[in-house]
């Protein structure tokens, strides 16, 4: 092994013992409790170890936003896999409020206002696009023109973001919202087969 393949393992491992530390602290006591100096004690490096990956605490946020969203990414692809596309919309409606009620602290952070919106947006990109790949699969199969790709993406994306909200109630928990989540995008997707079919014309009754 080379002496630069080397260097590059150790940085990765210790970039991922950082993270591991940024997590546990984000899900034991909340973003407040991230500091520079607290995820070094943790990990046993020096301060400027950690520094020599992440400038400073919005640097550690945002990569917290970002491996939040590559774990979603992962969820949404392997729902990707199931062969009806309509239980595959189901699949990602329930798995998105699922996530958010097993990662409450890492969900509040990758939705909240602490890292620029713009960053935020980019991130979360990949999820986006494979929602965007699932709509156009889904309209494809049921022969319906979705006016604005985009705009469906978000109706849906605003739907479960305010789903998911609802399960950190105690009158309606995790497993409930996960079930009004599929029972949402299920009436947003008849209303759209209903509304807008390939042809330009109101669908028969």
């Amino acid at each position: 092994m080379s002496t630069s393949t080397r260097r590059a393992r150790e940085r990765a491992h210790t970039r991922g013992r950082i993270l591991e530390a940024v997590l546990h602290v984000l899900e034991t006591e909340g973003v407040a409790a991230l500091t520079i100096r607290r995820i070094a004690t943790d990990v046993e490096y020096s301060a400027p170890v950690v520094y020599q990956h992440f400038a400073n605490k919005d640097a550690l946020v945002l990569e917290l936003v970002a491996h939040g969203h590559r774990l979603m990414l992962t969820e949404f692809r392997r729902a990707a896999q199931e062969p009806d596309t309509d239980r595959r919309m189901m699949r990602i409606a329930s798995e998105y409020v699922r996530f958010a009620g097993e990662h409450p602290h890492l969900y509040q952070v990758m939705n909240g206002p602490v890292v620029d919106a713009d960053e935020r947006r980019r991130v979360v990109e990949p999820a986006i696009d494979v929602i965007k790949e699932l709509l156009t699969t889904w309209s494809a199969a049921h022969d319906v023109v979705l006016a604005d790709p985009d705009q469906a993406c978000e109706i849906l994306w605003g739907t479960l973001y305010g789903i998911a909200s609802l399960s950190h109630l105690g009158n309606v928990g995790n497993d409930r919202a996960r079930r009004l989540a599929e029972q949402a995008l299920r009436a947003i997707l008849l209303g759209w087969r209903t509304e807008a079919p390939a042809n330009g014309r109101p669908a028969s009754s």
